[in-house]
């Protein structure tokens, strides 16, 4: 029974106990054991637990290599807690798990968590502006609106341009959108783009999307400094000038002289406790509790890291700006002291990168439940925060330019054409997938080409066309797309084809049409030789 990978999705921290707690009493050698003088059937002690099951997690590509030998201490108290294991005299819940040669079994049936039951909500949808709500204080003709079936004529009238025709239209204003209007926009279109990214049928069941502040999405995009960390309007909510400042020293070691800072024996070790001090006391993780399913749901696509990055990116910006601010500071300095090989040892027991996990692993990501394995989820999340800080924490190009896109679109006015049906707003743009070069460059050399040579023929085929209508159209359709046209008439004779030259009689030659048929004789005068 092999250790399977649990994807993106709802209740995926449930879902990992589940698995493991499966695993653990499926797989775990039992064997029998003698304490003070008695034997005890199928059992096990706490050091070979320990072992076993530290091997069961680092081997799985749900946890990694980075956990630790203390950190599977840990996941054993909470099995025992909770009466997935009891101690041989049966006892468990308030007792303590030890890394000993003291005698553990298993019940008979260990509990599962079950799977949470949450309310539906309903979301609240803010109606936009449409194309016909007038202007206020303004009033316009009703223009007839009827469903149309494309065809040529229609295509003339949506591409008159080209065409030389320029049908009547008329310009229709949208009211003006609201703050609100543009929040929703931003709100529904980064959580529609994270849907997409996790692959799933709705957010629900990780997220609350009533919790979701569009402000702090907007402030998080636009609110930046140079080098892309959030700029603060609350003063107040900065981080302490003390706590900084040995922040500052750490990332920038061994040049925290220039700060200024009493050097002695053990220094760096102070600094250090004085940062993990503050972030241990924080009130909340910093990527908080409400979206704690959202973050784990991500941690399932590791094995595809472009997007992971991706979905991380978008969860980020979720976070309130001074959260999403202390994050970045944060993980600029753990990663900047794991890569200073001038840093002295900061514990003598942990590396530096053991360290700053299993330090600042809880203040960024933990749940409300005691019983969800959200240290070793979180020291998986840090890990990769680490490695991959930079790209997480930069605001996501592709979403950016689509929302802005399509407010843009919104504010913009509308051409109207009698009898066209112009009033269908755009959609949401869907995010497509990628294409190579060889198939982006076979749709840009064939993708139009069809319609347009179906065009070319509906104007020779036309009946109703006078020819001198005809070759007039026609002329500019090949002044227009020149490749269409070569196509259709690669020799002047096939173009002769559509024109052919009608048979005119010969004028017969008469005598009073010619210029002087009859003139005087005129004498030359002679001379004699």
């Amino acid at each position: 029974m092999e250790h399977r990978i649990v994807g993106p999705g709802p209740y995926r921290a449930t879902k990992l106990w589940n698995e493991t707690v499966e695993l653990f009493r499926a797989r775990m050698p039992l064997r029998k054991h003698r304490c003070r003088f008695k034997s005890y059937e199928h059992c096990f002690t706490g050091a070979e637990a320990v072992d076993w099951l530290h091997e069961l997690l680092r081997g799985s590509q749900n946890f990694g290599p980075e956990v630790t030998r203390k950190q599977t201490v840990q996941l054993l108290k909470k099995f025992l807690k909770n009466h997935v294991i009891e101690d041989i005299k049966g006892k468990w819940g308030q007792e303590d798990f030890e890394d000993s040669r003291h005698l553990y079994r298993f019940p008979p049936s260990s509990p599962l968590k079950p799977y949470p039951k949450r309310p539906p909500y309903q979301k609240d949808v803010i109606k936009f502006p449409e194309w016909n709500d007038p202007l206020p204080g303004t009033s316009q003709e009703n223009i007839p609106v009827r469903p149309v079936v494309m065809n040529s004529e229609m295509w003339y009238k949506r591409h008159s341009i080209a065409i030389g025709e320029v049908p009547a239209c008329r310009l229709i204003h949208r009211r003006q959108l609201t703050e609100a209007n543009v929040e929703e926009i931003w709100k529904s279109m980064t959580l529609s783009y994270l849907q997409k990214v996790l692959g799933l049928d709705s957010l629900e069941e990780i997220l609350d999307v009533k919790l979701v502040n569009s402000k702090f999405i907007i402030h998080n995009v636009y609110s930046v400094s140079k080098q892309g960390v959030v700029i603060l309007d609350d003063k107040s909510k900065e981080l302490p000038h003390w706590v900084l400042s040995a922040m500052k020293c750490l990332a920038n070691w061994p040049n925290c002289s220039d700060l200024k800072q009493p050097m002695y024996l053990g220094f760096e070790k102070d600094v250090f406790k004085t940062i993990a001090d503050y972030y241990g006391n924080l009130k909340e993780p910093l990527l908080t509790f409400h979206l704690f399913d959202a973050f784990v749901s991500v941690l399932g696509l590791l094995q595809k890291e472009k997007m992971a990055i991706e979905a991380f990116q978008i969860c980020c910006l979720l976070l309130p700006p001074e959260n999403r601010r202390k994050l970045q500071l944060l993980m600029r300095m753990m990663a900047r002291i794991c890569l200073n090989k001038e840093m002295p040892p900061l514990c003598d027991g942990f590396g530096t990168r053991t360290l700053m996990v299993q330090t600042f692993s809880h203040c960024i990501l933990c749940s409300k439940d005691e019983v969800d394995l959200d240290d070793l989820l979180a020291a998986r999340l840090v890990t990769f925060l680490m490695d991959n800080y930079q790209e997480i924490l930069k605001v996501p190009l592709a979403l950016q330019t689509s929302i802005e896109e399509r407010v843009a679109h919104l504010r913009r006015v509308q051409i109207k054409y009698p009898g066209a049906d112009m009033d269908i707003t755009l959609s949401a743009p869907s995010f497509c997938r990628q294409i190579s070069p060889e198939e982006f460059e076979y749709q840009r050399a064939y993708g139009s080409q069809e319609p347009l040579a179906a065009l070319l023929e509906e104007v020779i085929t036309d009946a109703k066309l006078s020819s001198k209508e005809k070759k007039k159209k026609l002329k500019q359709f090949q002044k227009s797309y020149p490749e269409v046209y070569q196509e259709r008439f690669p020799t002047p004779e096939s173009e002769a084809l559509l024109f052919p030259e009608k048979s005119k009689p010969k004028p017969q030659l008469l005598m009073w049409a010619l210029k002087n048929p009859f003139q005087p004789f005129q004498r030359t005068r002679s001379f004699r030789m």
